[in-house]
């Protein structure tokens, strides 16, 4: 409730009763696109002479300062509070003090990012007042609206999406290497350059055999977004039952490659496209490539389960079909280049037992990488049964038995007579060792920054601050007078996990609390408590100058009855029913969105102090520690 003086009600009245109509601001809004999801809002007034309007930071009884408000509610987030210039500092004769007013023009600036994947109408109003030196007018309020664009999927950056693809790329490379495909290409290849009337024709029979495979592996990308959409594969990430589903799933892929059985299609299915194959033109070349993409499917389908997985499970709409994009442009390349240079064919090497050997190899990380998916399942259900330290022994065996494996001193049902091993081979055996001995200290508490996003976090331990060690690294100074309700955190450093506990006890001892939405399963929350908040400097804010308030958007606990509620988000019916349910409705709620890692500093009246951070825009030390500090000094 806005607060006048006796003598603004008295300039009020003056005012009425001259019975003359002043409009002595005019108001002109803009925007302007800052990239592709964020846009700068800009409220420009333009003063007429010898009146002026207020800041937005008047402290004390006195005249109405200049606030902006949004009715609009949701498809967007703030970046940053209002902006105003350097405003002039003057003794008002109107209320008997020194107050901040601006005069002739003046511009405010706002940033907000776009959060919906429609364009909408952004509506508030600005309300102010404007005064001379002898008069005020009752405040106003002008509404203003903008026309805001939607903005593009951001679950996934560019950057992101682009190491994907280079993943998806050598994944294809690596299938390109197994005994069902490999031998294809010289047959295939033989085939177009043999049948066809000239070099030329056969030549773009072969790129369009190529494009066809890139087609058919696009469209299964393409249909695994389509059927589960961008929300569905976001919850991916954190659900139990589909962490779990990935795992079964993985370890039956690493099981076929390491020659348990093999994965086959129904014959019934590789005849029809066979036949189909026969028919010549455009058609019959789609299905010779159909064909192959079903009679590989035994080493190609563990390779492409594990991208689509992996893809969906890093939450964005793209990501499957920028995968099997990656995936389908390694194997078909090489058909569309040995085409038409048939000459290379004679430098490929033989069909071998070496074939058999990389599936051996993909089989055994397939394996490593199913545990990363129980991990997940164990973090949101808070079990422990596959803590760190067990996590690493696991991985360590595995890649232990690969060395031993790639040194020839373990075979495996489908691999033939090693009499030696080659130069390639040993490198391969040489880097698997070197990582095997990497991860050994990591039972005794390493960092282990190289794998950090994949095992648990260092936490999440039997012994949190490394065997043999009662204290937290680095953190014996910390100033906190210790609640019950606070607990050991990332990098030793104690957190709450309940938001009222964590900003009452802000309140008791003084300090900003920093609202921390994170997620067990969270890939980007573990790297930037691995590798930000690990900073000594980082490290010491979190510890001493803040109260940090962790709430897991994934965590498992049934609230009490009584606290459980249904409400509406994004027009959609929620049941508030677990803790991650109340935090993540919270900072959908509150702060319009619902990605993770994701950092608010508020003070004890719960005002956000700053904007906000996140792993895209924050995710390096010294742009954290800006942002932090920043935040803090406005407290």
């Amino acid at each position: 409730m806005k607060k006048f003086l006796s003598i603004s009600s008295l300039m009020f009245a003056i005012t009425f009763l001259q019975a003359q109509i002043y409009d002595p601001v005019s108001w002109t809004f803009s925007q302007k696109n800052i990239n592709e999801d964020e846009v700068e809002l800009i409220f420009q007034a333009d003063i007429e002479e010898n009146w002026y309007i207020y800041s937005q930071e008047l402290i004390g009884d006195g005249p109405v300062a200049t606030e902006f408000s949004f009715f609009t509610q949701s498809g967007f987030e703030i970046v940053s509070n209002v902006i105003e210039p350097q405003a002039a500092s003057e003794y008002d004769p109107n209320f008997d003090m020194e107050l901040k007013l601006f005069k002739n023009q003046v511009t405010f600036k706002q940033i907000i990012k776009t959060t919906s994947d429609t364009s909408f109408t952004l509506k508030g109003e600005v309300y102010f007042m404007v005064c001379d030196p002898t008069q005020c007018l009752p405040p106003e309020a002008v509404e203003f609206e903008f026309n805001i664009p939607p903005a593009e999927n951001k679950s996934q950056s560019s950057a992101s999406l682009w190491a994907l693809f280079f993943i998806a790329f050598l994944s294809g490379f690596a299938a390109l290497l197994t005994p069902c495909v490999f031998p294809m290409i010289p047959l295939t290849v033989s085939y177009f350059t043999k049948q066809s009337e000239n070099k030329a024709k056969g030549v773009s029979n072969a790129i369009i055999y190529g494009l066809s495979i890139i087609i058919i592996y696009l469209a299964l990308g393409v249909g695994v977004s389509a059927i589960f959409g961008a929300d569905a594969l976001n919850n991916m990430a954190t659900n139990v039952y589909f962490n779990i589903a990935f795992f079964l799933l993985l370890l039956v892929f690493a099981a076929s490659f390491l020659g348990a059985f093999d994965l086959t299609l129904p014959s019934s299915w590789i005849n029809k496209a066979d036949k189909a194959s026969n028919k010549g033109g455009l058609v019959g070349i789609f299905f010779m490539a159909f064909t192959l993409a079903l009679v590989s499917f035994s080493c190609t389908g563990p390779i492409v389960g594990t991208l689509l997985v992996e893809a969906a499970a890093g939450g964005s709409y793209m990501g499957p079909i920028i995968g099997m994009l990656g995936f389908s442009l390694a194997i078909a390349l090489p058909f569309a280049l040995f085409a038409a240079f048939p000459g290379w064919l004679n430098s490929l090497p033989k069909s071998g037992g070496w074939l058999n050997s990389v599936k051996v190899v993909l089989g055994f990380l397939e394996l490593a990488l199913a545990f990363k998916f129980l991990s997940n399942a164990d973090l949101v259900l808070q079990t422990h049964l596959l803590e760190r330290e067990l996590f690493i022994a696991i991985w360590i065996i595995i890649f232990t038995l690969l060395t031993m494996y790639l040194l020839g001193f373990i075979k495996l049902p489908h691999d033939s007579d090693l009499k030696h091993i080659s130069v390639g081979r040993l490198f391969a055996a040489i880097f698997t060792g070197m990582f095997t001995i990497y991860m050994i200290p990591g039972l005794w508490g390493a960092p282990l920054k190289i794998i950090n996003a994949f095992p648990p976090p260092m936490h999440y331990s039997e012994s949190p601050y490394g065997v043999g060690n009662t204290a937290g690294g680095g953190v014996e100074k910390v100033n906190h007078h210790h609640s019950g309700d606070q607990h050991l955190g990332p990098q030793g450093i104690m957190v709450f996990h309940d938001y009222d506990a964590g900003l009452e006890h802000a309140k008791k001892i003084g300090k900003p609390a920093m609202l921390d939405f994170t997620g067990w399963a969270c890939v980007n929350c573990r790297k930037m408590e691995e590798q930000v908040w690990s900073d000594p400097e980082v490290k010491n804010i979190l510890s001493n100058d803040i109260v940090l308030i962790s709430l897991y958007v994934d965590e498992r606990i049934d609230l009490p009855i009584s606290e459980q509620y249904e409400t509406t988000i994004a027009g959609k019916k929620k049941k508030v029913k677990t803790t991650g349910d109340k935090w993540m409705v919270l900072q959908t709620e509150r702060y319009k969105t619902n990605s993770q890692p994701y950092y608010v500093v508020i003070d004890h009246d719960e005002n956000q102090l700053g904007e906000s951070a996140n792993y895209q825009d924050h995710g390096k030390v010294n742009l954290f520690k800006e942002w932090l500090t920043t935040c803090i000094s406005k407290f």
